[in-house]
């Protein structure tokens, strides 16, 4: 399931809301959509996730749809390209991150069947776990970016607290 928005004109908080609602903490089964949402935890370092989900349909565009064999494969005239799209936020260290794991992806694909087997396979695990298996096999990804990768997939409780109209 995609979860694409088109959020360009809605106030912010209906964007955090709708992904809080539709989108956060719910498992997903597509590698090009695990790989999706990792590469948008990456590029939120820094920066307010509501800037994130603004700019995904720009993300999308840019890197040909999530297709991770495609983008492990850019070279250095896509490096460029990007690096000058003002829809995406143009750091090299994590545009180089994107490509690098595009590779790490397709390889844990070919050993394991799929990105979401080789997640599956280290469930459940504790952060600390995940985030040295990620690591190990990612660029750019420290705790926090692994954390809430995890939580938004239900790899790791915290997406919904006590208190949220969605608990079970």
């Amino acid at each position: 399931m995609s979860y694409c928005l088109s959020v360009q004109k809605l106030p912010e908080n209906h964007v955090s809301r709708y992904y809080h609602d539709h989108v956060y903490g719910i498992s997903i089964e597509h590698d090009s959509l695990l790989f999706e949402r990792l590469v948008m935890e990456i590029n939120q370092a820094g920066l307010s996730w509501v800037t994130i989900l603004r700019k995904q349909e720009n993300f999308r565009k840019a890197f040909d749809s999530y297709d991770i064999e495609k983008i492990a494969h850019y070279g250095d005239d896509k490096m460029e390209e990007l690096l000058q799209n003002e829809g995406i936020i143009r750091n090299q260290l994590k545009i180089r991150a994107v490509i690098h794991n595009a590779n790490e992806v397709l390889q844990l694909i070919e050993k394991h069947g799929s990105f979401k087997l080789w997640l599956d396979m280290h469930h459940p695990a504790e952060l600390q776990d995940w985030v040295k298996l990620f690591k190990k096999t990612f660029k750019f990804t420290g705790p926090e970016i692994v954390r809430e990768f995890l939580v938004s997939l239900a790899y790791l409780p915290g997406a919904h607290d006590e208190f949220c109209h969605l608990k079970n």
